[in-house]
């Protein structure tokens, strides 16, 4: 699979039309998102497997696994504005995902494998906890994401309590350019960590 084609797709998706702070809506890099996806794909979890993308945003996650050749791919999303920007893209490629407006704390149906790159809780203390909770409990197999290299403590305790193991962790270039009143500088570079979790707990027929 080449990764310029993936990125080059991933950097073409219509991004948030009105970025809100609160809930911290900001664009996934489309490289970091392309890695994350290729190692899914490596490791055998998006090919024919069922993807959960919890905060799913305007899609760029979702969109990489269904363009990878997961069988059915699933978008969760808070924000109705960026679930209609999500199904506009998924329209505008002929790609087949399920589009769900909802917080991720309500959504209960469990998949092979779980996308996310959630709130790093910038703006609202613990606002990721939520999401590592959901996507440990619903991923049969797997759990791909991004957080703040800080929250590395809380997410590796919180895999053990969940029974699952760490497959890789590792540093992930990340420039979060300007988009927000607040942001002062053109890009403000993160420290953030890609993250792969094995589940286990036996994945769809």
């Amino acid at each position: 699979m080449r990764r310029p084609k993936l990125v080059q797709f991933l950097s073409e998706l219509r991004e948030f039309p009105r970025p809100d702070p609160a809930w911290e809506q900001v664009a996934t890099p489309p490289e970091a998102a392309a890695d994350l996806l290729l190692a899914a794909y490596a490791r055998g979890d998006l090919l024919g497997c069922t993807v959960l993308d919890l905060g799913s945003g305007t899609g760029r996650l979702a969109l990489g696994a269904a363009w990878l050749g997961a069988t059915t791919v699933v978008g969760v999303e808070v924000d109705a504005e960026a679930v209609e920007v999500a199904r506009a893209n998924s329209e505008a490629h002929a790609l087949d995902c399920q589009w769900v407006h909802s917080s991720v704390l309500s959504y209960h149906v469990p998949a092979d494998t779980v996308l996310m790159n959630p709130p790093f809780g910038a703006q609202r203390r613990h606002a990721d906890r939520p999401f590592w909770d959901r996507a440990l409990t619903l991923a049969r197999r797997s759990v791909y994401a991004f957080s703040l290299a800080q929250s590395r403590n809380f997410i590796g305790h919180r895999a053990v309590a969940h029974g699952a193991r760490i497959d890789d962790t590792r540093p992930v270039p990340w420039e979060l350019p300007a988009t927000f009143p607040h942001h002062r500088k053109p890009r403000i570079p993160l420290s953030v960590d890609g993250w792969v979790l094995r589940v286990e707990r036996g994945s769809t027929p």
